[in-house]
């Protein structure tokens, strides 16, 4: 879709805008590169008639932006179930609120006893086509998705029954799953009318407020109300999703009136908005995408502590302009299971632990020992603000004594995160997919985690374990809280930033999940405009 002539006359001024903006720091996008050319990106920006005139001139259409863009909308495969969750189509059994909490969505509640879990379904639900949506039918889904997506295969191996219309029983064997009302809460599990959906990756049944009215692979995705949405009244009468990667087009969409909301604002355009609160509402709350770097253990333990010491987050998060707060823990600082200590910045100290390992400072200001300097390989990519992330680590490092080479990898997955060749290894990633922290625990600290330098601890194994059965919440979170504690106690990690989840808004548009933490949730029944 092409930029209307509004936006393209006030192209031409973005230079100025951003200009001014800009002044007195470094601004980033929260975003990174997505499926699709930046060009592609940059010429997004549709109409508001356009858009309008898709869902029904008159109507009450929501115009929003979305910086990612797929080829399908099979809620199964890859990461699609995101997209269909944003765009209102998909529903999965549970959910996540604003508070990191699993709540009841499609199914009422999920109860275990030994490793069984029954989940009862809520009354009435439906897919936009009028059929129930049964046992049987939620079964086929996660048997699909094991079939469909490798993340999914242990449902697989579970056996699952319908003990009648609205009762699944799921056994997983002889190994306990603790989190399994989590695991249904992720949105890529969202159900499908299996035995009537002819089209998964053009326009799949689901139970959401809205179904799929046009969707341009690669491209702008326009949905309409579900006519027959069994959650009850429906605000929107429909919204189209604009598909622009790119930071400008978006800013000057919004202030030309093309656009309603959009979320992943950048620091720079958030500056902007700020400046007009009669025009602009900008909802800014701590996400769960978590920037961080990863000590190889290799290193002498003393100047891992040092680089720990020395590494300023308040500072980082100020040179990022807002896109990002400091880390307090791996997870938002509203989820229990983010109460740790990690030590303040020290730098007198951080020299101090130098000198101990037997380091001298030279001349030119950097340490060394035995004719070598203290010179550490920072491996980063460029995306998520990490290429600036690693430029203000070297800085700080420097100031100390401590030498960085950096080196920007495109795949950090299939180069230093796989060899192992680094002593700083930069990594942004979400923390936080389901309200439970171990996925992320399993990622970076199990045993043989590719997100991990090296660091082990028995104490901290043992206590993995025990993460692995526990049932009860609160024990959950506070075994976290000490697995978490010893790997900052052992320096094996630097958690530097919680990406910000920042929304803005035209006066009265609510509802485009704007309090939520989580990047896969947007419009609902009680979105309005």
């Amino acid at each position: 879709m092409k930029l209307s002539k509004k936006v393209l006359a006030a192209f031409m001024a973005a230079g100025m805008i951003f200009g001014m903006a800009a002044c007195g720091g470094g601004g980033t996008s929260t975003g990174s590169s997505a499926a699709g050319s930046s060009a592609a990106g940059s010429s997004a920006a549709g109409s508001a008639a356009a858009g309008s005139s898709a869902a029904g001139s008159g109507d009450k259409i929501l115009k929003a932006a979305a910086s990612f863009a797929y080829a399908s909308l099979d809620v199964h495969k890859e990461s699609y179930g995101w997209y269909t969750s944003i765009y209102g189509v998909s529903e999965s059994l549970f959910k996540v609120d604003d508070n990191s909490k699993v709540v009841s969505c499609l199914a009422k509640d999920a109860v275990a006893e030994g490793n069984k879990w029954t989940i009862t379904l809520n009354d009435g639900v439906a897919f936009s086509n009028g059929n129930k949506l049964t046992a049987e039918i939620v079964i086929k889904n996660l048997k699909r998705a094991a079939e469909v997506n490798k993340k999914y295969a242990k449902y697989a191996d579970y056996k699952m029954e319908a003990k009648d219309e609205k009762t699944v029983v799921i056994d997983t064997g002889d190994k306990p799953v603790p989190t399994m009302k989590n695991d249904l809460a992720d949105v890529t599990l969202g159900m499908i009318d299996i035995d009537n959906t002819k089209d998964f990756d053009n326009n799949p049944i689901c139970t959401g407020p809205f179904v799929i009215k046009e969707f341009k692979p690669k491209g702008d995705v326009t949905v309409a109300k579900n006519e027959k949405y069994w959650g009850g009244s429906v605000a929107l009468d429909g919204a189209v999703f604009y598909y622009m990667q790119e930071d400008d087009p978006k800013l000057l969409a919004m202030q030309s009136g093309e656009l309603d909301c959009y979320n992943s604002v950048s620091a720079d355009a958030m500056a902007v908005y700020q400046k007009e609160p009669d025009k602009y509402k900008v909802v800014s709350i701590q996400g769960s995408r978590l920037q961080f770097y990863i000590l190889n253990q290799k290193l002498d333990a003393k100047v891992r502590e040092a680089i720990n010491l020395t590494v300023d987050k308040d500072a980082m998060a100020e040179f990022l302009k807002g896109s990002v707060s400091p880390a307090t823990s791996p997870f938002a600082s509203t989820t229990a299971y983010s109460k740790v200590n990690i030590p303040k910045v020290d730098t007198a100290k951080a020299k101090s632990l130098i000198e101990e390992a037997g380091y001298k400072l030279g001349s030119d200001g950097i340490y060394e020992k035995g004719g070598q300097k203290l010179k550490l390989k920072v491996c980063y990519y460029a995306a998520r603000s990490l290429d600036k992330l690693a430029v203000l680590m070297q800085e700080q490092l420097k100031a100390i004594g401590i030498d960085c080479e950096l080196k920007v990898e495109e795949d950090a997955d299939a180069t230093y995160i796989k060899t192992k060749d680094y002593d700083i290894a930069w990594y942004c990633m979400i923390s936080d997919k389901t309200g439970d922290p171990q996925y992320f625990i399993d990622t970076t600290l199990a045993k043989d985690s590719n997100y991990n330098g090296g660091f082990t601890n028995a104490e901290m194994d043992k206590l993995i374990e025990e993460l692995h059965s526990e049932t009860d919440s609160a024990k959950r979170a506070e075994l976290a809280n000490k697995i978490i504690q010893i790997a900052i106690d052992g320096n094996a990690f630097g958690y530097t930033g919680i990406f910000n989840h920042t929304t803005v808004l035209k006066p009265g548009v609510s509802g485009f999940a704007e309090n939520s933490p989580y990047d896969f949730y947007g419009i609902d029944a009680k979105t309005t405009k």
